[in-house]
């Protein structure tokens, strides 16, 4: 890419200060340059910044372009995903988007076969009107990419693990075949059902790692943010140019937000995590099919413990019948109907009616994604009341006998 600016007022800088364990990183912000020494970094509510000088030399000059706030919560952020460079942008999508503005015509993607509906909706625009393809492969099989792989192959784009059948990929493996046969590709990595507090691609091969920072990240689904972070700072660069051009950059009360969020993501996604291997387990005892890689039975379940450090809290099950997942989903009380996970509020959907719709129904049964699947996004409640009322929906569904 030509013509690259220099080296931006948001971009990252690596820390040189003593590294301290995960929980006391995520809710360590450094504020140092602030004048008056404010224990919470201050919100700089403005679109302009005044200059010294005739030549505007001034290390900030207008927000799109970088911004104080910006700047906190993107160097925070590459601290607790290790990447040499972070960026926030104003949604997860968006944070997508500018990756693959990164893939010009006539060159190829290679994604999954199980993706996130709005992932699957910007690839199809993407062969549409770029001439940009995609090759859906099932990528928990990582030979299942060499035939793929060629000098048109500029990104693979990797879930692991998938939304919403919780499937999981070997990121090492498939970005060393990557990297060694194609070294123009990146390997990009959509770790939002993760975190960076469970697992971090960038240490496991990939180029870049994004989440929709909406979820676990903020953790209160009052915002919609996109973060990236880059392993290099020559793509750190490329993602900024394509940030500052289309004026995607977060504004500052969102990137306050954002960073005031993700202090407590320890201690949130250790009490969600614990509620849903608790649920997961009780589901299975039932005898549904219930995807989650902290449970034994899953395929993977190996695989994921060597990549990262905990299952996560999401998980999704099969009823065998649409019917009845209807009925549990329309029962719950404590459980919202609602898209989205990494809630500090528990959250129930069927996905092939909701975050998946956009995917065309044949195309749902080539990937065998089960229109009677529910997701189940464990929140911060009491694991008794979700388990009690998670249990009086199966029993009114007629998914386990009437008491």
């Amino acid at each position: 890419m030509t013509d690259i600016l220099p080296a931006s007022p948001t971009a990252s800088v690596a820390s040189t200060t003593r590294k301290y364990r995960f929980a006391t990183e995520v809710v360590t912000v450094d504020n140092s340059d602030d004048p008056h020494n404010a224990a919470s970094v201050p919100i700089y509510q403005t679109a302009t910044f005044k200059q010294k000088t005739a030549t505007g030399s001034g290390e900030y000059d207008y927000s799109r372009s970088g911004n104080p706030t910006r700047t906190h919560v993107e160097n925070h952020l590459a601290k607790i995903m290790g990447a040499e460079r972070a960026l926030v942008v104003t949604s997860g999508m968006g944070a997508l988007d500018v990756i693959t503005r990164l893939v010009s015509a006539g060159e190829e993607i290679i994604a999954g076969d199980d993706l996130y509906g709005g992932t699957n909706r910007l690839l199809t625009f993407l062969a549409k009107s770029q001439n940009v393809k995609t090759h859906h492969i099932d990528t928990t099989k990582s030979d299942s990419i060499l035939p793929y792989l060629s000098d048109k192959t500029r990104l693979v784009l990797l879930e692991s693990p998938t939304n919403p059948l919780i499937k999981i990929s070997d990121i090492p493996t498939i970005s060393k075949y990557v990297h060694e046969r194609c070294p123009n590709a990146l390997v990009v990595v959509d770790n939002t059902m993760m975190s960076p507090y469970l697992q971090r691609p960038l240490e496991l091969g990939a180029d870049i790692s994004y989440h929709s920072g909406t979820k676990y990240l903020s953790g209160h689904h009052d915002l919609m943010a996109g973060v990236i972070g880059s392993k290099t700072a020559a793509v750190g660069d490329e993602l900024y140019y394509v940030i500052n051009a289309t004026g995607c950059g977060l504004s500052p009360f969102d990137s306050w937000l954002l960073l005031r969020g993700v202090k407590t993501l320890a201690v949130r996604m250790d009490k969600q995590q614990a509620s849903c291997i608790r649920i997961a387990n009780y589901l299975e005892d039932q005898g549904f099919k219930v995807h989650f890689p902290g449970l034994r039975s899953h395929p993977q379940h190996d695989l994921h413990a060597s990549m990262a450090s905990g299952p996560g809290a999401v998980l999704s099950f099969e009823t065998g019948d649409t019917g009845i997942s209807e009925r549990i989903v329309e029962g719950a009380k404590l459980w919202s109907i609602s898209v989205s996970f990494g809630c500090v509020n528990s959250l129930i959907s069927m996905p092939c009616r909701m975050s998946h719709a956009s995917i065309p129904a044949h195309v749902r049964a080539e990937r065998s994604l089960p229109e009677d699947l529910i997701r189940l996004c464990v929140g911060i409640e009491d694991v008794e009341d979700l388990l009690e009322d998670l249990e009086q929906a199966l029993h009114i569904s007629g998914a386990l006998p009437s008491k």
